[in-house]
């Protein structure tokens, strides 16, 4: 039975090795999944740390606003900062509901569905900007794989190629494009599986903070309405 050679270890087959001697399709998908891996942990760390300052700043917050402390005073606090999470739908609700009694608010379910609009919005914006670069996750995590698959295919192709060239099914001519193709393979599952895990991960933390700024909206947008049926109604 005929030995076959290997290819030399630690030259042909070593990952740098493979890279060089692939061709430039390969390459090119190598290089795109190794950027887009480096994109995605760019951006978990990113979210990882927003998403603390969001629970950090929805912490401090709540303590100042049910310490008893008068919505005006609040208000007036916080209106000329930038605000974030419960602070942003508080003064969005504030500024809507000091607007509508600056122009004579007569029309309590007017002035409660204004209100609620306003603070819909807020949330909005700021869902938006939790959730921002989370669907680049997600598509990494569901396209990386794929483009990967395309550069092994391409890989085997070379492979077949060397041989039909050299008329050889010798060791040395073949294993240089299968390991190509199964390092193109491997780049995509190294980009894929993170952002897939990274994705759900940061997706429920962003819903858990979604929760209680809605829980707070809802809140708030009952003490309105206590405060505008206490001012609006005896005027009607």
């Amino acid at each position: 039975m005929e030995n076959l050679p290997l290819a030399e270890p630690g030259v042909q087959l070593s990952i740098w090795g493979l890279f060089w001697q692939a061709g430039w399709v390969v390459k090119l998908v190598m290089i795109g999944l190794l950027l887009a891996s480096i994109w995605t942990w760019a951006i978990v760390v990113d979210k990882l740390i927003a998403y603390a300052r969001m629970r950090g700043a929805l912490n401090r917050f709540e303590q100042i606003f049910w310490s008893g402390q008068s919505l005006e005073e609040l208000y007036r606090t916080l209106a000329d900062r930038k605000t974030v999470g419960m602070g942003a739908i508080f003064v969005a609700a504030m500024r809507e509901w000091k607007k509508s009694f600056e122009k004579g608010a007569k029309s309590p379910l007017g002035l409660q569905t204004r209100i609620d609009k306003a603070m819909d919005l807020a949330l909005t914006r700021e869902m938006e900007r939790l959730e921002g670069k989370l669907g680049f996750l997600a598509t990494i995590g569901s396209a990386a794989p794929f483009i990967g698959l395309f550069g092994t295919v391409v890989g085997i192709m070379t492979s077949f190629q060397a041989i039909a060239g050299s008329k050889s099914t010798n060791l040395a001519v073949v294993a240089p494009g299968i390991a190509e193709a199964l390092l193109a393979t491997a780049i995509g599952l190294l980009a894929a599986i993170p952002a897939v895990i990274a994705y759900n991960k940061l997706s429920s933390d962003a819903g858990k903070i979604a929760v209680r700024m809605e829980g707070f909206a809802d809140e708030f947008s009952a003490i309105l309405s206590r405060q505008i049926d206490e001012k609006v109604a005896p005027k009607g």
